[in-house]
């Protein structure tokens, strides 16, 4: 498995014969080029524009299919592309593992203003490993059952405040979801969510968890 940070919240897990994107804003990113990737599933944690980012194009491109909450979903469906509608809920299976949509606190419309459904994070369970995607959230005790329930080896925690946990509250996160690794994503895109890297990482090691803080200028 290799897993690259593409920037922001978007992220993409390169398995044995394809790749999966998550919240695949990549065109902020000119050192990514997903037309070289076999990408076979996308993954949207909720409906605004800075984490659908490319999904449409590149489903369409791709013939991939975008999984998202069942309101999500069907704006997808809409706009032409193959989809997988889910809830909240027990796992969906993959050829290449499963995955379960997780609470996330936070609000959710598309890019036309329609209600998407609730928001979500994302564990997604290979055979290398199993990864939290917090999504865009609150600091929130649901976390608490992240760590007993799943037991992640990896979380993506967003740290950049003002519409989400900023790096104090993502610290508390880490703390809770139990990951021995977490990566800080949602920060520093734009001044809103401009945030302290290093304060996050002094926070997290004080754990004893490592933050693993990912470029993504070398995807």
């Amino acid at each position: 498995m290799n897993l690259r940070y593409i920037g922001h919240s978007a992220f993409e897990i390169k398995l044995e014969n394809n790749s999966i994107l998550i919240d695949p804003l990549v065109n902020q990113n000119p050192n990514y080029n997903w037309h070289e990737s076999n990408i076979t599933d996308i993954f949207v944690t909720h409906g605004h524009s800075d984490h659908i980012g490319q999904a449409i194009e590149i489903a369409k491109e791709k013939d991939a299919t975008i999984t998202a909450i069942v309101e999500l979903a069907q704006y997808f469906k809409e706009q032409g592309c193959k989809v997988r509608s889910v809830n909240f809920g027990g796992w969906i299976n993959y050829d290449w593992g499963r995955v379960v949509f997780v609470p996330a606190f936070h609000t959710s419309s598309t890019p036309d203003g329609r209600y998407a459904g609730e928001a979500a994070g994302i564990v997604i369970d290979t055979k290398d490993a199993r990864i939290y995607h917090a999504g865009d959230t609150a600091l929130t005790t649901e976390m608490k059952n992240i760590k007993e329930l799943y037991r992640p080896n990896i979380a993506m925690l967003p740290i950049g405040g003002h519409y989400t946990m900023d790096a104090e509250h993502a610290a508390v996160a880490a703390q809770w979801v139990g990951a021995p690794t977490v990566i800080p994503m949602h920060y520093n895109t734009f001044p809103e969510i401009e945030a302290d890297v290093e304060k996050f990482i002094r926070l997290v090691q004080m754990q004893n968890t490592n933050a693993l803080v990912l470029d993504p200028n070398k995807v």
